[in-house]
């Protein structure tokens, strides 16, 4: 599916998906990733969402940001319930959803000015 963009002049948007790919200001990319209006982390981990560490999850709590969308590849999965826990009192939002929604949601937040993070896990 091809996503098509607003005034985001300057943002990192998702510009299109499909299966097994997310395309950033249309560069393809296969492997796991976070996208930040302002940057791309490459390959953040290599895990899946039932191999998420501790580690993995306290990378995305240093991100700076106040919503987090982890996308679970092609179906909504949810990690661990541990894994979860520190962000609420961190004062950041965590949203799990699939890829998909993922990309969607964040091209959204991103648009609106919000300090968003989308965190992708491909199967």
């Amino acid at each position: 599916m091809k996503l098509h963009q607003s005034n985001t002049a300057g943002l990192n948007m998702f510009t299109a998906y499909g299966e097994g790919y997310v395309a950033v200001n249309n560069e393809k990319h296969q492997k796991n990733l976070i996208l930040l209006p302002e940057s791309i982390i490459l390959e953040w981990s290599t895990a899946t969402v039932s191999t998420l560490t501790e580690s993995d999850m306290q990378k995305l709590l240093g991100l700076g940001t106040e919503i987090i969308l982890l996308g679970t590849g092609a179906r909504l999965r949810f990690p661990a319930g541990p894994l979860l826990r520190p962000f609420a009192p961190a004062g950041i939002g965590l949203e799990v959803m699939d890829l998909q929604a993922a990309c969607r949601t964040f091209n959204i937040l991103a648009a609106e000015g919000r300090k968003v993070a989308a965190a992708l896990l491909f199967d």
